[in-house]
């Protein structure tokens, strides 16, 4: 398999915020009987669990700087991001917080322009950026809520969208290393769990493995564990090697469209003229940023 087909690297990319865009369901169903930061730690410790069973060969780095590069995408991609948004939601509306980090593409379009090479910033990725987020902020109001501002809790959102820009940076640097992709992808992991353990103690983390018992709770923590984290930070990975950390991120703006539609299909929630238009917006956005002329017309 080729991964660094531009054409495999969309069809990657949109598969991983398929996935990404439905988790809110198995986490609401999972904030029933787990804390925000014991869905997180067992989220990813299941997933680096799979992904050794997947690939049981260590990764042996042929620089040791390297692991500075590892250390710091397991921070901000699993520990920071998470913690920030979990944490920011607990002060700001959750369509608040969907709107704020889904300014990250912006933030990895700018890090990128001045940390990688041949990925710079152009003006339709500009106007893309600002059709999409018109899109997303009319989904996430949908005629029905106020769109507050909360000072902690937006700062919060704005960090894990930050964050998250500097996870993409990151993977890209990584992925010029070489390594096989799912053997980077569990080290990242173990990584994200390692910083994790100060915030278990912070946030009261107990172990109740007997939550499992429950077949609703497995399937979820299965879902968010496997697919969500070890299968789809894999493919992200892949779509970030293969696209580059900006065209990868764009399909960021997909993410709650994806949660709109699935809100309907499988929570029965209503949408309105509001929120088809903001999808349209949104999707419109995608497409801008993504848009080049051709050759002969910017040669002329």
């Amino acid at each position: 398999m080729d991964t660094n087909k531009p054409s495999l690297g969309h069809l990657l990319a949109f598969f991983t915020v398929l996935i990404w865009g439905t988790t809110f369901i198995s986490t609401k169903v999972l904030l029933r009987s787990f804390s925000p930061v014991e869905i997180l730690f067992y989220r990813f410790g299941i997933g680096y669990l799979a992904l050794w069973l997947f690939c049981p060969r260590p990764l042996r780095l042929s620089m040791r700087r390297q692991e500075a590069y590892f250390a710091a995408a397991g921070l901000c991609g699993m520990t920071l991001y998470y913690l920030f948004e979990n944490i920011a939601l607990t002060y700001s509306l959750a369509s608040s917080v969907g709107v704020i980090v889904s300014i990250a593409p912006f933030f990895t379009a700018l890090l990128a322009h001045f940390f990688l090479d041949g990925e710079a910033l152009r003006p339709n990725f500009i106007c893309g950026f600002a059709c999409a987020i018109t899109g997303i902020i009319l989904i996430s109001w949908n005629g029905s809520v106020v769109f507050q501002l909360n000072p902690l809790g937006d700062i919060l959102a704005v960090l894990a969208a930050f964050v998250w820009a500097v996870y993409s940076i990151l993977g890209r640097k990584i992925s010029a290393f070489g390594y096989n992709t799912i053997q980077t992808t569990r080290r990242t992991f173990l990584w994200g769990l390692v910083f994790m353990i100060p915030a278990l103690a912070l946030f009261g983390f107990q172990f109740g493995f007997s939550r499992f018992a429950a077949p609703l709770n497995l399937a979820n923590m299965a879902y968010l564990a496997i697919g969500a984290s070890a299968i789809c930070f894999v493919t992200w990975n892949l779509a970030v090697r293969a696209l580059g950390a900006v065209k990868s991120c764009v399909y960021i703006y997909m993410t709650p469209v994806i949660s709109v539609i699935g809100s309907a299909l499988i929570l029965h929630e209503r949408i309105t003229k509001v929120t088809v238009l903001g999808t349209a917006l949104t999707l419109a956005g995608l497409f801008l940023s993504e848009w080049r002329l051709p050759q002969r017309a910017a040669a002329e």
